[in-house]
């Protein structure tokens, strides 16, 4: 094992399922010190827990994104665990479609607040401790180069029907992705996003409707129609849907040092796709 990131302290939004847990078991396995959130407890601890089997560190912040108070606390972990930050991983989302004329404000502001309002709180709370970080090593001679990957998706590159809200939450990660790599390139932080194609997570397997997550009371009904999904993976390229460790495999390419002067850029890891 290579352990690229051996010492590094990392932060994973919605890493307790899913592609974050990918992403949270990749980067650790990598070496990285993890700090995993997750809505809910089980799985947030359940991953720690793995990491921790499997040789690495971790520990959970618990709670939802959106929160006001999520950001500061989520920063506040890996400085009051691992006296660090280097890497940050927004990966934390969900759907919640409809067609325009049906989707509710609620709708609406659920999705800009998860995809854009909570990477934008988390990025600005890490700000003061990045820039910090990164004085003390400019006075000392030392360049570390720190790494944020935003997540964003085919929708919010080509746009998806029945989820303009999704959509434009994931175009605006994009933007923010492209605006932060300028402000934070004195910072030695590179800045990159990776736009997710069809991935095969409980949010996409199940067939639609059948189940729900319950998302701060809510109950979002997951899955995808198998014939739609069928069609789905037949306009793929590669001919098939992506893993959750396929997709963790992207994110970990812009925190390698192999990617310390690409920044500003979006990777679409959609086994080819380049359209909806």
């Amino acid at each position: 094992m290579t352990r690229k990131l051996e010492g590094k302290v990392a932060l994973v939004t919605g890493s307790g399922r899913g592609i974050g847990h990918s992403i949270a078991l990749k980067l650790a396995g990598e070496g990285a010190r993890v700090v995993v959130n997750d809505l809910d407890e089980a799985p947030a601890h359940e991953a720690v827990q793995a990491i921790r089997e499997a040789g690495g560190e971790a520990v959970a912040c618990i709670g939802n994104v959106t929160a006001p108070d999520f950001a500061e606390r989520f920063v506040g972990t890996a400085v009051e665990h691992y006296k660090g930050l280097d890497i940050i991983v927004n990966n934390a989302g969900y759907t919640w479609d409809s067609v325009i004329q049906k989707m509710t404000d609620e709708q609406w502001y659920a999705m800009i607040d998860c995809h854009l309002t909570a990477p934008f709180r988390i990025l600005r709370a890490a700000q003061p401790v990045i820039r910090a970080l990164s004085k003390s090593e400019t006075e000392a001679g030392r360049r570390v180069v720190r790494k944020v990957v935003n997540i964003s998706s085919v929708a919010g590159l080509f746009g998806n029907a029945g989820q303009v809200n999704y959509s434009a939450g994931k175009a605006g990660i994009v933007g923010m992705t492209q605006t932060l790599a300028k402000e934070w390139g004195r910072l030695n932080v590179t800045v990159n996003c990776v736009a997710y194609g069809l991935i095969k997570t409980r949010l996409t397997s199940g067939e639609a409707g059948a189940s729900t997550a319950n998302i701060e009371g809510r109950e979002i009904k997951v899955g995808v129609n198998p014939d739609l999904l069928a069609a789905m993976e037949r306009g793929i390229p590669l001919g098939r849907a992506g893993t959750p460790d396929e997709a963790a495999g992207a994110v970990y390419l812009f925190c390698t040092p192999e990617s310390d002067y690409v920044s500003g850029q979006t990777l679409l890891c959609s086994g080819g796709l380049t359209g909806i």
